[in-house]
């Protein structure tokens, strides 16, 4: 899409006139999400890399804040056509994006360069899943709501990143409920011996329910906490004892626990 034709599609808000263009490349990694219930990769998280493979973390750290936007509106289309390419085409997975929040203006406006990336890499939108960090702080929840409002018009997937860790916490849940939470791997970590992380999962686990909202346990490293987190009632999983990312590529992937050691494990 060209600089005039992204213009005019964006008349309630300039974001995509205005935003600085990035001076760097990028790309993404991806890391599979497990279905433990049907045994199968549910779809993959599309993760920012640098182009020598340098972390999200250090990316973040070359987006001014003239860049954000840009960056949020960049990495939705490179995510797209990456999977396009990558994704076995009668497979039914889902892709995961995260998104910045705050770099969206207008929710409608915002969306057109992912709408036409999709349609341009036929690529279905209802494959596709949005997700937020609670680690980013969102002053206006209203604007948020009205965020996946229309996302869900498209039927985009709605997910929570990084929940129990981040800003709003609970509260999120009270202004608006999404089709899925992550629980943040701290509170995964030694998950098997914690009674303390137990209760907190347990009350998520229940909130969710409660809500029809779909849990996904993710920093999953030890098989110790995929079995405990599983008996829980958590079907989405995610981690190193699964998968680490791969580079452009879909990774082999760990397909759950042995049947003796899930045997052993309920005994």
């Amino acid at each position: 899409m060209d600089e005039t034709s992204e213009g005019a599609f964006c008349m309630a808000c300039n974001g995509c006139t205005t935003s600085a263009r990035l001076d760097f490349d990028f790309s993404m990694a991806f890391q599979p999400i497990y279905d433990a219930v049907d045994d199968r990769v549910w779809g993959y998280e599309a993760l920012v890399r640098g182009m020598a493979g340098e972390g999200a973390a250090e990316v973040l750290t070359r987006i001014s804040a003239e860049q954000k936007y840009r960056f949020d509106q960049d990495c939705r289309v490179k995510a797209i056509e990456l999977a396009s390419r990558l994704f076995p085409a009668d497979d039914d997975l889902k892709l995961s994006i995260n998104f910045m929040p705050n770099a969206v203006y207008e929710p409608a406006a915002c969306l057109r360069a992912t709408l036409l990336a999709a349609s341009r890499c036929s690529f279905p939108t209802s494959s596709i899943m949005f997700e937020f960090t609670e680690n980013e702080e969102v002053a206006d929840t209203a604007h948020l709501t009205n965020i996946i409002t229309e996302y869900r018009k498209h039927g985009f997937t709605t997910a929570i990143d990084d929940f129990g860790a981040g800003h709003a916490g609970l509260s999120l849940l009270v202004e608006f409920q999404p089709d899925l939470l992550k629980i943040d791997m701290e509170i995964v970590r030694g998950v098997d011996g914690s009674a303390a992380r137990q209760a907190v999962v347990a009350g998520i686990v229940g909130i969710a329910g409660k809500l029809g909202i779909t849990v996904l346990a993710e920093g999953i490293e030890t098989e110790a906490e995929f079995l405990f987190l599983k008996a829980q009632g958590i079907r989405l999983f995610q981690g190193y004892w699964f998968a680490r990312p791969a580079f452009e590529a879909l990774p082999e992937i760990r397909f759950g626990a042995s049947p003796d050691v899930i045997a052993a494990a309920s005994r």
